[in-house]
């Protein structure tokens, strides 16, 4: 039986291309009180308005197809329809009070239902989700992954080994892997070989797309800016980081595992060490957690600074590190001569960034249409590191499987010149770890 789905509002601002997701051969409904409130996001300049923008354009773009009232045909075979909702008389939804615009839509679907079509309401609102239950309604979140938090790609997995397969890795520093060695291998995933008799014997590894095996890690013996790799998930975050061949890494961790500092401190070596990279752009959004402090005084760097001041913490650590071994070079030198910028996200639209190492911190907190924005600023020889905990988001449009951190780990794990790794233990320091377990 054909489905009709009946989108919400918030839906639409979170992806305004949603109407094309739903399949051949159903029904995509938007109630017209959906349209009114996306009229009033449309004058906002953040991805909110930029979305509703966006979807009014769709729209109009549809008016030359056909009566929207009518129905018209969507690119993949379905069809759009956008009504006025008409007053529910029925038993089922006798208590609906159609002053409110979450009722208007319950009554749209109740309509729907009763004319005899298969309805599913999509929406991000959960009391919403809980309303069409109670008037008998189904009812599903949107989510712009098909996985979830269990299935999502970890970037690392441990593989049993013949004991005489991990000594000619060793010897050789490369392991030919034949098909069926390792099944569904992505590029660039890291792998722990264990000897299938002893599994104390390990070793590590990555596994290199184009040559068809397994190559070492990265390892440098002096560290990296005073930072050694504390367990087994920092080595493999760390050869990402500083790996030329890969020029997108996500890390995806809870607080204290590393991400930021490992990050910036790869991205310190590769650009200012060993010169690789122009200079080090690190960014993060303007999301507040709890209450905005509203209006803050000052020029622009005293208005950035308690926004950025996680950023500096890191860069802080890693030359104290620095100056305890006497290289007394200062974040400050380095800001002045243009080798390290700090800066958020606000302003990127629009620009392009060649030959840089370009760290973008608390990404969990952009959409997916903001990450594929940030994306596409990559110039020629750039690498972008993604950092951030799927867990903790204060954007109160997203969640932990439709934000744009996971929506990138999972569109793009099959790339040769993309690595993610998921970092799990705290090593900030024991309170923090088990704050992080507890509370």
């Amino acid at each position: 039986m054909n489905k009709t789905f009946i989108l919400d509002t918030n839906v639409l601002l979170l992806d305004p291309l949603a109407i094309n997701k739903f399949g051949p051969n159903n029904k995509v409904f938007i109630p017209l009180t959906v349209i009114e409130e996306l009229d009033r996001f449309k004058k906002d300049q953040n991805e909110n308005g930029r979305n509703a923008r966006y979807f009014s354009r769709l729209i109009d773009g549809f008016r030359t197809e056909g009566s929207l009232f009518k129905g018209v045909t969507l690119e993949h075979g379905g069809t759009l329809q956008i009504s006025v909702s008409k007053e529910y008389k029925g038993n089922a939804g006798s208590g609906l009070k159609l002053d409110l615009n979450d009722n208007i839509i319950l009554a749209s679907a109740l309509n729907l239902k009763e004319a005899g079509e298969n309805v599913t309401l999509i929406t991000k609102d959960i009391n919403l989700r809980i309303k069409s239950d109670a008037v008998n309604i189904h009812a599903e979140d949107y989510e712009t992954t098909d996985v979830t938090v269990d299935e999502l790609y970890s970037g690392q997995r441990q593989v049993p080994f013949d004991i005489e397969k991990i000594e000619e890795f060793e010897k050789e520093r490369f392991l030919k892997l034949e098909p069926g060695d390792i099944p569904s291998i992505y590029p660039n995933e890291y792998l722990i070989l264990v000897d299938k008799n002893n599994p104390f014997k390990k070793v590590l590894g990555r596994f290199h797309a184009k040559k068809g095996g397994i190559v070492p890690l990265i390892k440098p013996k002096e560290g990296v800016w005073g930072i050694h790799p504390k367990n087994i998930e920092q080595q493999f975050a760390l050869d990402a980081l500083l790996n030329n061949e890969i020029n997108l890494v996500s890390l995806v961790g809870k607080a204290g595992t590393g991400k930021t500092l490992l990050a910036i401190a790869a991205g310190l070596e590769c650009a200012i060490t060993k010169q690789n990279y122009s200079r080090v752009l690190v960014s993060r959004p303007i999301v507040p957690m709890g209450r905005d402090l509203g209006f803050l005084p000052g020029d622009i760097n005293e208005k950035l600074g308690p926004w950025m001041q996680p950023i500096f913490d890191n860069i802080d650590f890693l030359f104290g590190n620095q100056r305890a071994r006497n290289e007394m070079t200062t974040w400050d030198e380095l800001i002045n001569q243009g080798l390290l910028h700090v800066e958020p996200l606000t302003y990127i639209r629009g620009r392009s960034l060649p030959q840089q190492y370009m760290i973008v911190d608390e990404s969990q907190n952009l959409t997916p249409h903001e990450i594929k924005t940030i994306i596409t600023r990559a110039g020629e020889g750039t690498k972008i590191v993604l950092t951030g905990d799927s867990e903790q988001i204060d954007n109160p449009y997203l969640d932990s499987l439709n934000n744009g951190l996971v929506y990138t780990i999972d569109k793009l794990k099959g790339e040769e010149i993309v690595a993610h790794v998921k970092l799990s233990v705290g090593e900030r320091s024991p309170l923090s770890e088990i704050a992080s377990k507890l509370l």
